[in-house]
């Protein structure tokens, strides 16, 4: 067992926070930024019950590698934070072997909070400049 107190090389990865999404579904995940795209797609086949093989991972509409590993692909702790996680697209591959579009519906906005819930200042400087 290591100690990490009296082995300072030791370099300790960081957890990242994704949102993986294909259309109305969104999944929350976390991971440590040497996880392997792979890993990934493991845990996504423990909750959707799709094996690895048939999906496929996209950052901004790019495909990511099995091997690369989430800081690779630009996912990291600074980056892939809990307020506000980083966006990872999901697509499977039909009965027929072809690959569906990746299609990624946007999280609905919550409506504007009326006058009366929202903080005094806010609400104080919006009548100012009205």
């Amino acid at each position: 067992m290591l100690d990490r107190q009296n082995n300072p090389l030791e370099i300790t990865t960081m957890d990242v926070f994704l949102m993986v999404c294909r259309k109305k579904t969104t999944i929350f995940l976390d991971a440590k930024e040497d996880t392997q795209v792979l890993e990934l797609k493991k845990m996504i086949a423990g909750i959707t019950k799709v094996k690895p093989i048939n999906q496929r991972l996209f950052k901004e509409r790019e495909e990511l590698k099995d091997e690369r590993t989430l800081a690779d692909c630009g996912f990291t702790a600074n980056s892939a934070k809990p307020q506000q996680p980083g966006t990872i697209g999901l697509a499977f591959r039909n009965e027929n072997g072809d690959w569906e579009d990746l299609e990624v519906t946007p999280l609905s906005q919550p409506p504007e909070l009326p006058e009366v819930m929202r903080p005094q200042e806010t609400a104080q400087s919006e009548q100012q400049t009205a």
